[in-house]
């Protein structure tokens, strides 16, 4: 099993995190629920910092600080997460539904997983079980925004996180909607999807295709593609797929990041490839084979490996 964390804190069975009760500050209309959990901070916020849309998400990594408008349950409200390895502090500048800040803290940092069963899966394997010795409370993170994390994953194809951050940029700057904390909301899958496509691509300064299926992704979630971690994994896998465009590694990517899959495996990632020290995507899938169903652990602690290696 996991080492336990400060039992203090904290209890790593049935899931590793207990819910403090929720502290009201001056202004009623402000709370900061605390979560205290089994964290590793560090390969999270370097994950946050690498995606962080510009205008949408500022992350500062030294305060341990990531902030963001969400909308929980009474429109899109500033939200700022406090990461520590003894867990995570969400201030909610704004109304919001009971319970929904909590929520989000489990979605967006992978709260609700029950890490001691994934070293009891994987702790002999000979390639993870010194990573998870390494990092033992390492949790896959998730996103806030499904259809963000899908668009900026198409937006990423091919390219650097750096260039696809730099083309999400300019998609806010034209079709997200600013607020009076001075951040950008995302743009919504409507406003996407009322665009005109060439229009589009001159936003988004990349290729016809890419233009097209960030187009074409918009369309699918206003006519019902959902991607939530409630939505089912293979339907909406099934549903990318279809989409021009959308290849497995991009469906892939998203069903980790914005459908909470834990069997999620993007076997075509480069990063994977260099960490496995293989040459084939099918190399990568071969060895992901032994790590079913917790292969998103496994490509979220490879990708931590070469990260910040040791």
């Amino acid at each position: 099993m996991a080492p336990p964390c400060d039992r203090r804190i904290s209890n790593v069975r049935p899931v590793c995190y207990r819910l403090f009760a929720e502290r009201r500050l001056s202004d009623p209309r402000t709370s900061v629920p605390r979560v205290r959990t089994c964290l590793d901070p560090g390969p999270a916020l370097a994950s946050l910092a690498a995606r962080a849309v510009p205008g949408v998400e500022v992350v500062d990594v030294a305060a341990a600080t990531v902030r963001r408008l969400v909308d929980l349950g009474a429109g899109a409200v500033p939200v700022t997460a406090h990461l520590s390895p003894a867990g995570v502090e969400v201030r909610v500048d704004g109304p919001a539904a009971p319970g929904a800040a909590e929520r989000l803290a489990a979605r967006w940092f992978g709260l609700d997983d029950d890490l001691s069963l994934v070293h009891d899966a994987l702790r002999d394997d000979p390639t993870l079980g010194p990573l998870l010795t390494s990092r033992p409370h390492l949790r896959v993170p998730g996103h806030p925004d499904g259809f963000e994390a899908a668009v900026q994953a198409v937006l990423t194809q091919q390219v650097s996180l750096r260039a696809g951050r730099t083309s999400g940029g300019r998609l806010a700057d034209a079709y997200g909607r600013p607020h009076p904390s001075g951040l950008l909301a995302y743009p919504r899958p409507e406003d996407v999807a009322a665009a005109d496509p060439v229009a589009l691509q001159v936003v988004l300064r990349v290729p016809h295709a890419r233009a097209r299926a960030v187009h074409a992704l918009a369309v699918a979630c206003t006519q019902g593609l959902t991607l939530a971690p409630e939505a089912p994994h293979a339907q909406a896998r099934a549903a990318l797929l279809a989409v021009p465009g959308v290849g497995p590694w991009t469906a892939d990517v998203v069903a980790l990041r914005a459908l909470g899959d834990r069997d999620a495996f993007p076997s075509g990632d480069l990063v994977l490839r260099r960490a496995l020290g293989v040459p084939h995507a099918r190399d990568v899938a071969a060895a992901g084979s032994a790590w079913s169903p917790w292969r998103a652990f496994a490509a979220t602690h490879l990708w931590a490996s070469v990260a910040a290696p040791g």
